[in-house]
């Protein structure tokens, strides 16, 4: 009897200031972020199994939300923190924390952000408040297939790790990684490596990143997610020896775009992002399972006006083509269908389908 799991991967989930001035409740200091979700939420709850890049802070109101610093020369990110509870209604199982924003905060600031995570019952993986916390990897255990999640990034913004707490953010080290993906290898059926890494707003992987994603599956990595460009990338299903002449079907999406963000230096394919849907199955002898479907649901994260007031929200694209609302007019839709055309050549058609 075969076990299955259908697993949902987004990108960068980002909130720049305006995003998070739409989110403001009339009347006080509340803020509520479960419109921006709610096209796209009952794909993601559709899951057995959601992740996605949380690529801001839950530093708390003593620092302002989204500030330049003079000294790195990098926004910094904070944001209330009812956007963890929310992204925990819109269907989000984990978030991972380890990218180049999780020390916007400070130390205090990484240890407040996962507290909130926690108190939103929301899983998380790559920074951790404690040595003991990052020896423990996140496993999961979804209609019997145990899926392992591990999170690096290539850098934190400048912002300095204390020689005393080395292990406070997962850095993206080869050596690091191939070696605890061995000892996550035996524990689990399904293997996701998530990478910050890459160039950003390019369009492609470079040499590096390639030979880098091949070592690690090459190691014993099932799924590669990759996140930083903020824009889409392509998706590849590498077929990886396995010995014995047989061969393991892997997945890599080198970058699924900003699931949420405000446009990026006038950048249109910056609003672009894609719902990545994976199936696995697991006889009830083998101890790996196999992944049998891959398919990606272009989004799109559109600033619309809602009775007189600028609001956020991501929609899956081919949908909202087919069917306009009113949020969509003629103008806009020519811009859409052109993203759309682009996500599709970028991710390759095989894997696209509508939502």
């Amino acid at each position: 009897m075969k076990q299955s799991v259908t697993i949902a991967a987004v990108g960068d989930i980002l909130m720049w200031k305006p995003q998070i001035d739409a989110a403001r409740q009339k009347g006080g200091p509340n803020y509520s972020f479960a419109g921006v979700f709610a096209p796209v939420a009952p794909i993601l709850r559709s899951a057995d199994f959601t992740i996605g890049n949380l690529e801001t802070t839950f530093s708390g109101s003593a620092q302002p939300f989204q500030i330049g610093s003079a000294r790195t020369g990098f926004p910094r990110f904070n944001c209330p923190d009812q956007l963890a509870c929310d992204l925990r209604d819109a269907g989000f199982d984990l978030v991972t924390t380890a990218n180049n924003h999780c020390l916007d905060g400070g130390w205090s600031g990484l240890c407040r952000t996962l507290d909130v995570l926690d108190r939103c019952r929301l899983d998380h993986t790559g920074t951790y408040r404690t040595q003991e916390e990052s020896l423990r990897p996140f496993i999961t255990e979804k209609n019997g297939i145990r899926i392992g999640v591990l999170a690096y990034t290539y850098g934190t913004n400048k912002a300095r790790i204390p020689s005393d707490k080395p292990w406070m953010v997962n850095l993206l080290k080869p050596d690091k990684i191939t070696a605890e993906i061995a000892s996550l290898r035996p524990l689990v059926d399904l293997l996701i490596v998530c990478l910050h890494f890459g160039v950003e707003f390019r369009f492609r992987p470079t040499l590096k990143q390639r030979r880098l994603v091949q070592s690690l599956l090459e190691a014993g990595s099932d799924v590669i997610l990759g996140a930083h460009p903020h824009v889409l990338q392509p998706i590849t299903t590498p077929r990886i020896p396995a010995g014995n002449g047989l061969h393991r079907q892997t997945v890599v999406a080198y970058s699924l775009g900003n699931f949420t963000s405000a446009r990026m230096l006038g950048i249109r394919q910056t609003q672009c992002g894609a719902i990545l849907l994976i199936k696995a199955e697991k006889s009830e002898r083998p101890q790996a399972a196999v992944i049998t479907g891959i398919s990606a649901i272009p989004t799109y994260c559109q600033r619309i006006v809602v009775k007189g007031q600028i609001r956020y929200r991501v929609i899956p694209m081919r949908p909202f083509l087919r069917n306009p609302d009113r949020h969509l007019p003629v103008t806009l839709r020519r811009n859409l269908q052109q993203s759309w055309k682009r996500a599709v050549g970028i991710l390759g058609e095989r894997f696209v389908r509508g939502g």
